[in-house]
């Protein structure tokens, strides 16, 4: 028997993730203020939203492209006034 054994992260049961409440009133379309990291934020308009609002397709401003993002990744994506 070994000593010591390491569990594979196949094995495991993947995390369940439950978006910000407001991520669950976006919708294609809306202007939204996206924040990836702490003093970067930029705008955009959401282009597609998942069934269950944990992944947001977002055109971003300024010719930025576009970019899929999810509630797991740590980025703040808030709506903004139109």
């Amino acid at each position: 028997m070994a000593r010591y054994r390491t569990e594979s992260t196949d094995d495991q049961p993947l995390r369940r993730v439950e978006p910000d409440t407001h991520w669950k009133s976006l919708r294609q379309g809306d202007r939204v203020s996206v924040r990836t990291a702490p003093g970067y934020v930029t705008g955009g308009l959401i282009d597609a939203v998942t069934e269950d609002h944990t992944a947001v397709w977002v055109d971003l401003d300024g010719g930025r492209g576009r970019t899929l993002l999810h509630c797991s990744d740590g980025v703040e994506i808030l709506p903004t006034a139109s």
